[in-house]
């Protein structure tokens, strides 16, 4: 029986989540529903991706009793409420990243999800990608030996975006793509808390992160030096240095396609759609839908990939390196 999904948002990110859910089986995945705020918006993104039912409110999709799970992919500065609308419903729910503003949104969310007791999951896609299920399988080998050293790093242009520099939209490069540099230490520590965290870096006019450099420090001297920015393009790969050797992710290190061990390069080719899509390696969201699709037919409540706890751990880094930075949203004072 397929998984039926309700999609929340008709922006670019559910347009690509669509592209990517149709590259899977039609027997295990179907969009039967999207909710927008603007009715009008949500017809034509139905039209587009042939999902048969529309609404012009979030709370009817969240009473539609044909959905297993909901993806939201609304703006960040709004899914504590609108998630937490769909969990008191008792929804299943995959939420874009960042999962909220602040670690208390996250943590009131979590909660929210264990008290309703319903699957909920952050849709941090890099985890499901294939190059970083072999990279689990790696460090669990003791490929590299006894890890020292994680590099990771993600600047692209945008200061020209509102949605990246706007301080009421949620802006600045550590939410929106700083993000994807911390999950990946995090993932290469084991979800291990830092015993310290180190930030430097530049606020735009606006008063959202521009350029920020962390450093976390972990028992053991080992180290996690992060980059992120939204001046300028880089590179955008990640490193994991060990005792024995090295695992590299060449761009782009948050949907990647490839890893390389030692020098030795291996490829994992992408799922193929000629539909349009806005981001890059967009098709790579099929990975989080079948992952989350598993664990709903094994009735899980939570990701052994993202976990609940993962993304706490998450959102706690980054407020504290926006509160050595100085960058506060109104979401803070709640």
């Amino acid at each position: 029986m397929a998984t039926t999904w309700g999609i929340c948002s008709a922006g670019k990110i559910s347009n690509d989540f669509m592209v990517a859910l149709q590259t899977l089986p039609a027997e295990d995945h179907q969009a039967v529903a999207v909710a927008a705020k603007d009715l009008k918006r949500a017809k034509e993104f139905a039209r587009t991706h042939n999902i048969p039912k529309v609404y012009g409110s979030y709370e009817d999709l969240a009473k539609d009793p044909n959905i297993d799970i909901i993806y939201v992919g609304v703006l960040h500065t709004v899914h504590r409420e609108v998630v937490m609308m769909f969990l008191q419903n008792k929804k299943n729910v995959m939420c874009e990243k960042p999962l909220a503003m602040n670690s208390s949104e996250v943590k009131e969310m979590t909660a929210a999800a264990k008290k309703y007791n319903v699957f909920f999951m952050e849709a941090m896609w890099s985890r499901f990608f294939p190059v970083y299920d072999q990279i689990r399988t790696l460090l669990s080998q003791k490929a590299i030996g006894d890890i020292k050293v994680v590099r990771a790093e993600f600047g692209s242009n945008q200061y020209h975006v509102p949605r990246a520099v706007g301080k009421e939209l949620g802006g600045g490069g550590l939410l929106d793509i700083g993000c994807y540099c911390l999950q990946f230490a995090l993932m290469v520590f084991s979800g291990e808390k830092p015993e310290s965290v180190t930030a430097k870096g530049f606020l735009y006019e606006t008063g959202v992160d521009e350029t920020v450099t962390i450093i976390l420090q972990y028992p053991g001297k080992r180290q996690a030096i992060l980059t992120c920015t939204i001046m300028v393009g880089m590179p955008n790969q990640a490193a994991i240095c060990g005792s024995t050797g090295m695992i590299q992710v060449p761009s782009c290190m948050w949907c990647p396609t490839s890893v390389i061990l030692n020098g030795k390069e291996t490829k994992y080719p992408l799922p193929q759609s000629t539909k349009a899509m806005h981001f890059t390696n967009s098709t790579g969201l099929s990975y989080e839908a079948e992952h989350v699709r598993q664990c709903l037919l094994k009735g899980l409540k939570e990701s052994p990939l993202m976990t609940l706890a993962d993304s706490e751990l998450l959102a706690t880094i980054m407020e504290e390196v926006r509160k050595q930075l100085g960058v506060n949203f109104p979401q803070d004072k709640a």
